[in-house]
């Protein structure tokens, strides 16, 4: 049996990678250079350190930081103590960030000292935390009552001693709900697929790549697809502490880098940039993009002398990725892997024809360790997993190749910039201002690709209402990212016979010349990211 054959957990591949690869630089983080033996070492700290403070078994870790090498440390260290951590949206903010801190039952906050008002917004207690450590970005006093995080990382560096239990919790991945709060997407030590992992490494990653990521690590993408790939293949990646589309391809040069993730609105706010002489002087070589627009595919990849892969998986996907490495018509992520057994399906799980949409539905890989399952949530597990099937909430068509062609979210959900949108919570927050009898909210093509976020208000009978004002009650209350850009003011929300409200004709009807514009009539308006 190999040494890789025997790598079952991502601590094992961690253990592994260090004693093989020793001083190799793992992570490049401005002028840092940690190595994997470096970074072997960091994880057991934060985990001795944490068993220290009290922390044992089962016990969760909720992590709001902003891009960081700690980050790493924490998240990828905590199963090595039989701990599981919680990556927490820096945007989120009263209910929808105390919601996450106490549905997910963590007892300890590693929280940066920038974002620490946050937390004491939302007064005491929390739910169960009984600890918080602060990262230190400036000069400001700790703040009464927490623990300077550094103290996680004073403890000693060898191995823990505790012995992972496959069907531990290793992490909650908070997906945002449709018609609810967001859903704790769990996994377990026998599901981290850590040989998929390494399977997909041998073909995506060649042994002289750096890769990189912007995005920020409490998303699937920069923790699990960059961090995780360059572990697999034993690379090096570049973390940025966010995204400048002004210094971008600046970045790529200074690192060497060659592979890079790009979600969402990357392509076009790149291709928006002004155009360069040395636009194709870069070394990079593959950009893995999900949802690249057709019409700027081939377009982008000429300007920068780069070539792109598309790519279609999720959190809550049960391991289910599709790729499109060139070898598929561009706009489409290409054809599900051969071993996993799919269809689209209309409302009734029924097969639709050749080039109709539906729902894509996959089979369960395995019943054990690669199905999906919500945190305390049996209900949207259910509707999740059906029988032998997940359903993605994806829609798609296929060509007669069996090549994918993404076509819309299923649900109310949008996406923005590469966050996902809960119409459920951005319609809770604006009923609460005093003049909002109901809100419906929905999303509409934005000029940037993917969404823009649009709301109908209904005003309270009487009572009248200050688009301006209300916008200011979006900015206080939900995420930077959430605040609906489109309003109508309506008379009536038109709805089902059951109150189901009906937003099909809303979104064919979209942005007319009577909607008011949040970037056009209020110009002025802040909206912070952290």
């Amino acid at each position: 049996m190999s040494q890789e054959a025997e790598l079952n957990y991502f601590a094992d591949l961690i253990e592994h990678q260090a004693k093989t690869l020793g001083d190799k630089p793992y992570i490049l983080y401005e002028d840092k250079k940690i190595s994997f033996a470096e970074y072997d070492r960091a994880t057991c700290r934060a985990v001795n350190g944490l068993a220290a403070q009290g922390a044992r078994p089962g016990d969760g870790v909720a992590i709001l930081m902003t891009n960081c090498p700690e980050y790493l440390y924490i998240f990828y260290g905590m199963p090595r103590g039989g701990f599981y951590s919680v990556p927490v949206n820096v945007a989120l903010k009263r209910e929808g960030l105390r919601y996450i801190l106490t549905n997910s039952d963590v007892k300890y906050l590693i929280i940066d000292d920038a974002l620490f008002d946050k937390f004491t917004e939302l007064g005491p207690p929390v739910g169960s935390i009984e600890k918080v450590f602060v990262r230190r970005t400036s000069n400001a006093p700790l703040p009464a009552g927490t623990l300077d995080l550094s103290v996680l990382f004073d403890a000693p560096s060898e191995r823990p001693s505790h012995n992972p239990a496959p069907d531990a919790i290793t992490y909650l991945m908070y997906t945002s709900g449709t018609t609810g709060f967001p859903k704790g997407v769990v996994n377990r030590n026998h599901s981290g697929n850590v040989q998929q992992f390494l399977a997909l490494a041998n073909v995506l990653v060649q042994s002289d790549d750096v890769l990189y990521t912007a995005l920020p690590l409490f998303h699937a993408n920069a923790l699990i697809l960059t961090a995780g790939f360059s572990m697999c293949a034993g690379v090096p990646f570049a973390l940025e502490k966010r995204f400048s589309a002004s210094r971008f391809w600046d970045s790529m040069r200074r690192y060497g880098v060659t592979q890079f993730n790009a979600l969402g609105a990357m392509i076009p706010i790149l291709m928006k940039q002004p155009e360069k002489p040395n636009d194709a002087d870069n070394p990079v070589r593959v950009v893995n993009s999900a949802a690249c627009p057709a019409n700027l595919w081939e377009a982008f990849e000429k300007r920068f002398g780069v070539k792109i892969w598309e790519a279609y998986g999720a959190v809550d996907g049960g391991g289910v990725l599709i790729f499109n490495f060139g070898n598929a018509p561009v706009g489409s992520v290409g054809k599900p892997m051969p071993h996993i057994e799919w269809k689209l399906a209309d409302d009734d799980g029924n097969e639709v024809p050749l080039g109709q949409v539906g729902e894509l539905v996959t089979k369960v890989l395995d019943k054990k360790t690669r199905s999906v399952e919500y945190y305390k949530n049996p209900d949207a597990t259910a509707s999740k997993v059906r029988g032998d099937w997940i359903h993605s909430g994806d829609l798609f068509y296929a060509d007669a190749e069996g090549n994918l062609y993404f076509v819309d979210r299923k649900t109310d959900s949008m996406r923005r910039r590469g966050e996902n949108i809960s119409s459920f919570e951005v319609e809770n927050i604006i009923e609460k201002h005093p003049a909002v009898a109901e809100c419906a909210a929905f999303g509409v093509p934005s000029e940037l690709g993917e969404d823009d976020v649009m709301v109908w208000v209904k005003p309270k009978e009487g009572a009248e209402l200050d688009l301006k004002d209300l916008m200011r009650h979006c900015a206080a209350n939900m995420a930077y990212f959430m605040v609906p850009r489109y309003v109508d003011v309506v008379d009536e929300i038109p709805r089902t016979g059951t109150l189901r409200v009906q937003k099909g004709d809303m979104k064919k009807r979209g942005v007319t010349a009577k909607t008011w514009d949040r970037e056009k009539q209020m110009p002025e308006l802040e909206l912070k990211k952290a």
